[in-house]
């Protein structure tokens, strides 16, 4: 089947698309990005992710009325859906990137005619129940997040910090790595939040951290505050990591992941703990109340 993918307003084949040489995205890493999952054709929180887009776009002049009004918004969720029924895609990782588009070879965005929109998709094979079972392995990434860089909190194409933390990770022989912030706390993985289990209590890094303000991350927090379980977003020092009970990292498409090793030491027991064997089945759960409340919706 010929993989279509969503450039600028039309529905393509992936052969025939085509980018500009001098798109500000290409030459200098000036735009955005959004990863979502799709479940049987629902794609979990996708109203998040595009408010998320919109906002990080306004911070960075990004303002074309597709990426910051509600029919650009409209417009954005039906061209995702589309994507999917387009690749006969189910379960689904999709992608929406967003550049300040073709300008002029000199750094000056002025000169950007308008925004390149990019959606592309494809069928997604979800880790094995093993790996959620033995968790990940981290270790601590040499770079620090900078907290005083509105980068920090932007998913932004600028991602050769967080290719290079996790080459590094890969080659130590771990799943990912965890990086500190300019001051020594601790902040967020390379491509995902964390989250510490201590005596009870849920405990995340602050968005002053230096972190990624992640959908999954905010999903997780919402269960908390319904199952009553204490949740705190905080500045948070590495030895907690080291001495947590439980650990595990979000994302959209990993969900909620244990992490069970840090720096070839055990997490706790080394093995999933019950809080967070409690929300990852609360997570499941949430994903699947929101799969069947669209299939009810006209």
């Amino acid at each position: 089947m010929t993989e279509i993918i969503y450039l600028n307003g039309q529905l393509i084949p992936r052969s025939k698309a085509r980018l500009s040489p001098f798109d500000h995205g290409f030459l200098y890493g000036y735009g955005l990005f959004e990863t979502m999952r799709a479940y049987n054709g629902h794609i979990f929180r996708l109203d998040s992710h595009l408010t998320r887009l919109r906002c990080s776009a306004e911070s960075i002049g990004l303002t074309h009325s597709i990426l910051t009004t509600d029919e650009g918004k409209q417009s954005l969720k039906a061209a995702c859906m589309a994507m999917l029924a387009a690749n006969k895609l189910k379960d689904a990782r999709i992608r929406l990137t967003v550049s300040t588009g073709e300008g002029d070879m000199t750094p000056d965005p002025s000169t950007c005619s308008g925004p390149t929109v990019l959606i592309t998709a494809r069928n997604l094979v979800p880790l094995p129940p093993e790996k959620y079972e033995s968790g990940f392995k981290a270790t601590l990434s040499f770079l620090r997040r900078n907290s005083q860089s509105p980068l920090s909190r932007l998913k932004s194409t600028c991602y050769m910090e967080n290719i290079l933390a996790r080459m590094a990770a890969r080659t130590a022989g771990c799943d990912e790595a965890i990086f500190l912030n300019e001051q020594g706390y601790l902040a967020e993985g390379s491509s995902n939040n964390v989250f510490l289990v201590i005596n009870g209590e849920l405990i995340t890094p602050c968005f002053e951290s230096g972190v990624l303000p992640g959908i999954t991350r905010d999903a997780v927090l919402e269960i908390a505050r319904t199952s009553n379980i204490k949740a705190t977003e905080r500045w948070v020092q590495l030895n907690e990591l080291i001495e947590a009970q439980e650990a595990f990292v979000t994302n959209s498409i990993l969900e909620l992941m244990p992490l069970t090793c840090f720096e070839g030491k055990p997490i706790g027991t080394g093995k999933p703990g019950q809080l967070t064997r409690k929300l990852i089945a609360a997570y499941r759960k949430l994903v699947d109340e929101a799969v069947k409340l669209d299939k009810r919706t006209p």
